[in-house]
């Protein structure tokens, strides 16, 4: 995935902390690959398209009118579903279909190929899991391959399908690494009609011969995106390049590189693409912010906003797994009640901590990026990013964990001074102005003793190296000094030969 380029300005400005950001200049749209259908909100809901403007600040604040998310004009009877799968809808009590399912259903049901985008918490699982359980007949063994990046999310898509389908005889089996093979084989020889898993496990399972390929009719790539950056890229062309029958292939994500649309062509065959845009990649009905603080008052800021502001139900986001230890027992020491999720524990722990947060018995859980794709939890109200990511796309996945299919939700970002550009990059991507937020009665700790000693080195350093350059600088000379140059002759250039560095010396 490439990485955007830091604009030295922009980030100028935001370590100033001025109240005007320069205008973002929106870039020109990219020639497709091949056929796109795309969808704004303007358009869907007959708004004016110039009615709010992307560089407006109250732009990440405001709520929008549920027409942000879903498509009120249809129904998802209108979408060609059968009764069976209707029920279930009802039955979760879903009326109208988000924008994303609202596209890219009718080409699904139809047999196309098809590469969907559309941001964080706008129902992508359903669009892609209502055309399965439409489609896919009873005893059609392994008619179905879904493919996600982390265990948390193979689980969670396989209950959301389970949910819609339950009016249906499909079954649904999770696959994924952590757990033994043991337990997953006997689920698998009854022949499933639909299984989620993630690569790891899936090849393994093939391999073992308890998983073939040539009966999948339809293969799903959910979060493509972060499969490709946490390394599945080499998978997932095994995986569809042994599938010879080449089934219908659907890719769906938040955001999609040249990258992706390469890999698409290379599997999917006249596919559609399918684009939600928006005026920004971020759910509007989140209510982001970022605060100033210094890398040492960074647990004291994060204790003062769990104390003050006393959120819901909250995610802590930090960039490595020692962080998320360190954060966990640190609220923990403060009594409050903290529990840390990460690819270094056993995934026996983790269920119990996700089925923790689904039942509602969680307070704050503190997690690493890899978890950010597989926490769709109803109830989160806060998002908290502790370390600003260093890629911009990972901020947009961590704050669509709030906010989901319509609600509201909040996101705080800790940004301390030297990360002012990485806060722009955020900014530039999502084609927002995130605003400040500040405490008054936060009190900072004072500056620690080896952080203070080596300010002042690099302060005597600095100035030692002034001190060298006037050193060596030559005094300035006038004109009409008889004393430098007798006689009254002034040069006026260069000498015409010079040494040039040819003068002899006794090395060889």
């Amino acid at each position: 995935m490439s990485r955007r380029r830091r604009n030295p300005v922009l980030a100028y400005y935001r370590r100033k902390h001025l109240a005007q950001i320069i205008p973002r200049v929106a870039e020109s749209p990219r020639p497709e690959p091949f056929p796109v259908s795309t969808m704004t909100d303007s358009t869907a809901s007959g708004a004016d398209a110039d009615a709010t403007d992307p560089t407006d600040s109250t732009t990440a604040t405001t709520p929008h009118a549920a027409e942000d998310t879903f498509d009120t004009s249809k129904t998802f009877a209108d979408l060609g579903l059968p009764a069976d799968v209707l029920e279930g809808i009802e039955k979760s009590g879903f009326v109208h279909p988000t924008r994303i399912q609202a596209a890219l259903i009718p080409p699904a049901i139809a047999g196309r190929h098809v590469l969907g985008q559309a941001k964080t918490g706008t129902g992508k699982t359903a669009a892609f899991g209502l055309p399965m359980l439409a489609t896919i007949k009873p005893g059609d063994r392994f008619a179905a391959l879904v493919l996600v990046p982390t265990r948390e999310l193979a689980i969670q898509v396989a209950r959301e399908i389970k949910d819609l389908g339950r009016d249906t005889p499909l079954n649904i089996v999770p696959v994924y690494g952590g757990q033994r093979i043991t337990a997953q084989a006997p689920k698998l020889e009854k022949g499933p009609e639909i299984v989620v898993g993630t690569p790891g496990r899936v090849m393994d399972l093939h391999e073992r011969r308890m998983l073939p390929y040539d009966q999948v009719r339809m293969a799903v790539l959910d979060e493509v995106d972060r499969m490709l950056d946490i390394g599945f890229r080499d998978d997932i062309r095994k995986i569809l390049g042994a599938m010879t029958q080449r089934p219908q292939t659907i890719f769906v994500s938040a955001t999609i590189s040249p990258e992706i649309e390469k890999l698409a062509r290379s599997y999917m065959k006249d596919p559609e693409k399918i684009v939600t845009s928006e005026k920004s990649l971020t759910v509007s009905r989140v209510a982001q912010s970022w605060i100033k603080v210094e890398p040492w008052d960074k647990k004291k800021m994060l204790h003062h906003l769990l104390m003050h502001e006393e959120p819901a139900l909250t995610v802590v986001f930090c960039r490595t797994k020692r962080t998320v230890d360190d954060v966990t027992k640190f609220l923990d020491r403060k009594g409050i009640d903290a529990h840390a999720i990460h690819g270094d524990m056993y995934q026996a722990k983790r269920n119990q901590v996700m089925d923790r947060l689904r039942g509602g018995k969680l307070g704050v859980l503190v997690a690493s990026d890899l978890a950010a794709r597989g926490l769709d939890v109803d109830g989160i109200s806060h998002v908290i990013n502790y370390d600003i990511p260093e890629d911009p796309e990972v901020y947009i996945h961590r704050i669509g964990r709030t906010a989901r299919a319509g609600r509201e939700g909040v996101a705080w970002t800790l940004v301390t001074p030297e990360q002012g550009g990485l806060l722009t990059n955020v900014e530039m991507l999502a084609n927002i102005e995130i605003p400040q937020q500040t405490y008054d009665d936060f009190e900072p700790n004072p500056v620690p003793s080896d952080v203070r000693a080596e300010r002042e080195l690099n302060d005597q350093r600095a100035k030692d190296r002034e001190t060298k350059q006037k050193r060596t600088e030559a005094s300035a000379i006038k004109a009409d000094d008889a004393a430098a140059f007798p006689g009254g002759l002034v040069p006026k250039g260069m000498p015409a030969r010079r040494m040039q560095g040819k003068v002899r010396t006794r090395r060889r």
